[in-house]
C-alpha cells in the first residue's frame, strides 16, 4: 500500500493517573527521556512518512496547541474538545472531516517503545490489505511490556486475525496504542463520547480486525511509577 500520510493523535485525555504532573500540564506534554510524550509519537509518525497530524485537545489545550505549532516537520491540525472530552470513538468522529479518505494511523500519546527489528508502524503497513481488513492494531506480548498490568486484550491467529480476550480471563497480547484504519468506517459511528472497543468487536466478528506484533519493548507511561521505569530503560538504551 501507499504509505499513510495522515494520522490522528489522541491527546485529549486528562491523565489523572499521572498526577501531580498533570495538574499543571496536559498529559501529552509530560516528558520521558527528555522529550514530551506527544513528540515521541509524532517523531515515530514522521519517520513512517506521515505529513499531517490531527491532534485532539482538551485539558491545557492552549499549551498543547502552542507546543505542536512549533513542529516544522509536519502539518498539525487541531480537533477541539475543550468543551468535553469525547473518548476515542467520539474523538475520531469529531475529527472525521479532517481525516480524508485514505488509511490513517491512530495513536495514543502514552505509548513509547524500543524497536529491536523493523519499524513498528511499518509492520502495520505490511499487514494492511483492504480486501481483508478494516483495522490493524499494534500489539505486544505481555512479557515485553512495562507499566501495563492488565490481563491482555487479544488473541491472534496464524493469519493475523484478532479475537478479543473476553470472556477469557487473560490473553497473550496487549494493544499498545497505535493502529491503522480505514477512516470511512467512522462515518457510521455515533456522535458524542464513546470508546472504540465496541467497533473493534464488530470488526472481529466479521473477521476484519487484524494485528501486527511489535518486535521490541513497549512502555505504557500511565502513572509516575511507569514513567520512572521508562526513564530508566530509555536512559540505559541511550535514547
Amino acid at each position: 500500500m501507499t504509505r499513510p500520510h495522515t494520522a490522528m493523535v489522541l491527546a485529549a485525555g486528562l491523565g489523572t493517573r499521572l498526577r501531580p504532573l498533570t495538574l499543571t500540564r496536559p498529559k501529552a506534554l509530560v516528558e520521558v527521556g527528555g522529550k514530551a510524550l506527544i513528540d515521541h509519537m509524532l517523531d515515530r509518525l514522521v519517520a513512517a512518512g506521515v505529513r499531517r497530524a490531527i491532534v485532539n485537545v482538551h485539558a491545557f489545550a492552549d499549551d498543547l496547541e502552542a507546543h505542536v505549532s512549533r513542529r516544522a516537520d509536519l502539518e498539525v491540525l487541531i480537533s477541539d474538545e475543550r468543551a468535553a472530552p469525547l473518548e476515542t470513538g467520539g474523538g475520531l468522529k469529531r475529527a472525521r472531516p479532517l481525516l480524508g479518505v485514505d488509511p490513517i494511523f491512530v495513536c495514543n500519546i502514552d505509548s513509547v517503545w524500543i524497536e529491536h527489528g523493523a519499524p513498528a508502524l511499518d509492520g502495520l503497513i505490511a499487514a494492511w490489505d483492504p480486501r481483508q481488513v478494516d483495522d490493524v492494531l499494534l500489539l505486544a506480548p505481555l512479557e515485553r511490556t512495562v507499566g501495563f498490568d492488565g490481563p491482555g486484550d487479544f488473541f491472534r491467529d496464524d493469519a493475523g486475525a484478532l479475537t478479543p480476550r473476553d470472556p477469557s480471563p487473560t490473553a497473550p497480547l496487549a494493544y499498545i496504542g497505535a493502529h491503522l484504519m480505514d477512516p470511512g468506517l467512522i462515518d457510521a459511528w455515533p456522535d458524542g463520547p464513546h470508546g472504540i472497543f465496541p467497533h473493534w468487536q464488530a470488526m472481529s466478528r466479521a473477521g476484519r480486525l487484524h494485528g501486527a506484533v511489535l518486535d521490541g519493548l513497549w512502555m505504557h507511561v500511565g502513572d509516575p511509577v511507569a514513567l520512572a521505569e521508562a526513564e530508566k530503560i530509555l536512559g540505559a538504551a541511550g535514547s
